[in-house]
């Protein structure tokens, strides 16, 4: 007991020593008390409205993933910025939203086509193998496209 003493009154004199002014709260980009919930929902989640197409890679890339998705980033603002949301994940580092069950993730390289309708997630479709086919870009593109067009219905 008596060599944890020093160690307690340490630990007191540097509480003291901290005055009300450094003890405010500081917010590092989490929710402003200032803005309202819905503020706050709309800046953070303002594309999950609409279809959206995912990304999925893991810690493991393949040879041609990122030319893969450098490619797909490029047929997505070419065609489709405005109407889709899109998002690049890394699945593996997934710890809140289970993608990996949700959509039966195990390649280095998947595409999710996600459905949304009314705030819902209602279908999707997975395309696999992406990698293998850059060796041709306009039928990279056109594969994509065609993908992309018939699920959505476009």
């Amino acid at each position: 007991m008596k060599k944890h003493l020093p160690l307690l009154f340490a630990g007191m004199a540097v509480i003291s020593a901290v005055s009300p002014a450094q003890a405010a709260l500081i917010y590092q980009g989490a929710y402003n008390p200032d803005q309202s919930m819905q503020e706050y929902f709309d800046a953070a989640y303002y594309n999950y409205a609409k279809p959206i197409i995912f990304v999925f890679f893991n810690n493991d890339p393949c040879y041609n993933c990122a030319e893969t998705v450098a490619l797909i980033e490029q047929i997505y603002n070419q065609n489709y910025k405005n109407r889709y949301s899109f998002f690049i994940i890394n699945y593996q580092n997934d710890q809140e939203y289970n993608f990996i069950s949700n959509y039966n993730l195990s390649r280095p390289l998947e595409v999710v086509l996600q459905n949304v309708a009314d705030g819902q997630a209602i279908g999707f479709r997975k395309l696999e193998n992406l990698q293998n086919m850059t060796s041709d870009p306009l039928s990279f593109s056109d594969y994509l496209t065609t993908e992309i067009n018939s699920f959505f219905g476009d």
